[in-house]
């Protein structure tokens, strides 16, 4: 999540903002860091977060499907001349694709995230040209990496109800 959270960000910061060179490597320091803690978290002692293989194969398939949908979506925007939806319509694919994991998990705060995502596309869709882009893919990097925060806090948390083995 944090690493697409970085390519939302440096895509607006280059599509809308004509940011280019390390400008658009800075959201990726946000990814480096978030992925240190991360490191550091599954470094700990203990089980964490396990998906049951229910929720893998839910991942799975959900992934497949972002990724399908995030093709289709970039060529019916691009054949229709509106660069100017393509990040709403990555959030909207992206918002959509956690709804089949939370329902597998039964993890209410990906249907969160999920919805969060799909009101920053239809912010976007809404607002239009130029600022309706640039809107929604600050707010769709926002979430990525506040719900990467709280996915490694939360392995953090259930780490440290875990007993330590020698």
């Amino acid at each position: 999540m944090s690493f697409f959270g970085a390519v939302f960000a440096s895509l607006t910061l280059n599509w809308h903002l004509d940011l280019s060179g390390i400008a658009l490597a800075v959201p990726f320091l946000g990814f480096v860091l978030i992925g240190l803690a991360a490191m550091y978290v599954i470094c700990l002692p203990g089980d964490g977060i396990k998906p049951t293989p229910k929720e893998e194969r839910a991942i799975m398939w959900s992934s497949i499907g972002e990724g399908t949908g995030l093709f289709l979506a970039s060529n019916i925007v691009i054949n229709l001349h509106r660069p100017d939806l393509l990040l709403p319509s990555m959030a909207l694919v992206v918002g959509f694709h956690f709804l089949p994991i939370a329902f597998a998990a039964g993890f209410r705060p990906f249907y969160i995230l999920g919805a969060a995502l799909i009101v920053a596309a239809i912010v976007g869709f809404v607002m239009g040209a130029p600022m309706g882009g640039e809107v929604a893919g600050l707010m769709a990097a926002g979430v990525l990496w506040l719900a990467s925060g709280l996915a490694i806090r939360r392995d953090w948390l259930a780490k440290s109800k875990t007993p330590a083995t020698a």
